[in-house]
């Protein structure tokens, strides 16, 4: 058996709808969640940033906002996986959405330890600052994140290899074209997203770069996973993914919205409120 080639634009408008929704849990639900739940005010969203007001807050509550976005991330991938169990594998372009928004979001959270860590910038290098032996929390950081990080691809690379026909290095230009397809995309939305943010270009290096060509790095890489045999034996029935204009149309929708409207903020209050 062989797999049919997957339709390259609707693999990218899937990508479009996971990658924005994974940041969009990431900024307005995690860290302006966290805000609301602490008591303090909501000033501005972006496609890659919140901004609250947290001036009169505890040290705890702000290191809580901080870490709001990874754990929205990790709840994000939690219900994707939890609803691709119950996912027939015949709804192919849903299990395919189901599946990469469940990794986007475990990379994103995982590879942020990685990315504070190493660089000591980012939302976990304001957690822990502050704290006795900072050295050691960077390390910490780091070590947890790679270790995390790495799991994460090796899993999710073979739940998606398990779905290809063939073995070893046969799965590869089809697994290859669903997740570069993919990660370019995704690439691709958050940058152009990013250049229209009130921070610059900082944001656009250390957030939209960062967590889609660095963060989801793995989509790149961790197809070479499966020439291992032995990864992700081959489950029927094959993943195909048939052209879908009814996904080329959402993400037209959601990247509108995303680049031009999320782009340059949303205001959601006048700061020191």
């Amino acid at each position: 058996m062989t797999a049919a080639r997957p339709d390259l634009p609707t693999t990218a408008a899937i990508a479009v709808v996971a990658y924005a929704l994974a940041n969009a849990f990431h900024e307005g639900l995690g860290h302006g969640g966290a805000c609301l739940m602490v008591g303090c005010d909501p000033v501005l969203l972006t496609s890659m940033t919140f901004h609250g007001e947290e001036q009169g807050l505890g040290d705890l509550a702000q290191r809580f906002i901080s870490s709001g976005g990874t754990l929205a991330n990790l709840g994000a991938a939690a219900i994707a996986l939890l609803l691709l169990r119950r996912t027939t594998p015949g709804a192919h372009a849903r299990w395919f959405f189901l599946w990469l928004f469940a990794t986007i979001n475990l990379l994103q959270a995982t590879g942020y330890l990685l990315f504070s860590g190493l660089g000591n910038i980012g939302d976990w290098a304001a957690v822990v600052r502050g704290w006795p032996m900072p050295g050691l929390w960077r390390l910490l950081l780091a070590a947890a994140g790679g270790i995390s990080y790495w799991f994460a691809v090796d899993a999710m690379m073979k739940r998606l290899g398990a779905r290809v026909p063939g073995a070893g290095a046969a799965r590869l230009p089809v697994v290859n074209r669903l997740t570069l397809t993919a990660y370019f995309t995704g690439a691709l939305l958050y940058v152009t997203a990013g250049l229209f943010d009130p921070a610059g270009l900082v944001i656009l290096f250390i957030a939209a770069a960062a967590a889609s060509l660095g963060g989801t790095s793995g989509l790149a890489w961790g197809p070479q996973l499966l020439r291992d045999p032995k990864a992700g034996p081959h489950a029927p029935p094959p993943l195909e993914l048939d052209r879908d204009w009814r996904w080329i149309a959402a993400a037209a929708v959601v990247a509108a919205a995303f680049i031009f409207v999320l782009g340059p903020g949303i205001a959601l209050g006048p700061p020191g409120k």
